[in-house]
């Protein structure tokens, strides 16, 4: 039996995530004050108290949803005694999910992760002015129907696959032309539902190439240490530890496809069992258990979560 532990993204965000936490443990107090200090203002009492429009921006939701993150993991390790280098196999995060989990192997800071996916978040929404990109989710279908999709709509626009997230649930990004062409051209291929996605921009398609450019200048800067367990790169869905490596790898992401469905087979292949969903909401606990079927997933964002995991995680 391994584990891993695996760190939600974007849209898993809500109004009040984490208070119970940083009620109840002085671990987690810390890491919202310290995220408040590395970014010179209260994000904190934007994730308890909104609200919801203000909080979801892309450059506060990012750092807020590591922020959660960073808090369950404190609490797993300072008040109850939960060494990640020694229960866990590996460590992946969805999207800026990557960047919790670099920080939960002691990557990054805590600190540069905050400032670097504010920075990740202000430069995605300036990549592409409001209104020219979209995303599409496609329900029914996997990646090789989804890229047929991408190659029809695309016409001359950018079209192109930007989460696969599990076996029948593909997101599509690029320009909102090809992505309002999307829904007609699926029905031919079996796509069961085209479902429009309600975000600022077209994440993980080549529009974001400036903010990838900037990602590159702001990663040149910054420490990234060693983890101490490997993380799967959603770009190669395969286990990487060489900082260089990580940091070309996060620069990539950016424009790259979030390859989820194989990051989680990639882990069951490599002996892990129990699925730890670490922050808010439960969106990659359902993946997992559609990816690896025979898999335990579970989500620890809440402090009953935590204790009702602890003696699975001790054993």
């Amino acid at each position: 039996m391994a584990r891993a532990f695996v760190f939600p993204g974007q849209g898993s965000q809500d109004v009040g995530m984490g208070k119970a936490l940083a009620d109840a443990f002085p671990a987690a107090r810390a890491v919202f004050e310290e995220v408040d200090d590395a970014l010179g203002e209260k994000l904190s009492a934007l994730i308890w108290e909104g609200p919801k429009e203000t909080l979801t921006l892309t450059e506060n939701a990012q750092p807020a949803l590591m922020a959660v993150s960073m808090a369950v993991m404190r609490v797993l390790e300072k008040e109850k005694g939960i060494s990640l280098g020694d229960k866990v196999k590996f460590v992946a995060g969805h999207s800026l999910g990557e960047y919790s989990a670099l920080a939960a192997a002691g990557a990054f800071s805590l600190a540069d992760a905050a400032r670097l996916l504010r920075l990740r978040g202000r430069a995605m929404q300036k990549a592409v002015p409001v209104g020219v990109g979209a995303m599409a989710a496609l329900l029914g279908v996997g990646v090789d129907v989804a890229e047929k999709v991408a190659a029809e709509a695309a016409q001359g626009d950018v079209c192109q696959v930007a989460n696969d997230n599990e076996p029948t649930q593909v997101v599509l990004s690029g320009h909102k032309v090809a992505i309002d062409r999307v829904a007609e051209i699926g029905k031919k291929y079996g796509v069961r539902r085209a479902v429009p996605l309600p975000v600022s921009a077209p994440f993980h398609c080549s529009l974001m190439q400036p903010a990838a450019d900037a990602m590159a200048e702001a990663l040149a800067n910054v420490t990234v240490n060693t983890p101490v367990v490997p993380v799967i790169a959603n770009v190669l869905a395969q286990p990487i530890s060489d900082p260089d490596a990580i940091k070309k790898r996060l620069v990539e992401q950016v424009t790259g496809t979030v390859r989820w469905r194989e990051c989680v087979a990639t882990m069951a292949a490599n002996g892990v069992t129990d699925f730890y969903e670490i922050g808010a909401g439960k969106v990659l606990a359902g993946l997992v258990k559609r990816t690896a079927s025979t898999a335990n997933a579970v989500s620890l964002g809440a402090p009953s979560d935590i204790d009702a995991a602890l003696a699975a995680l001790s054993s």
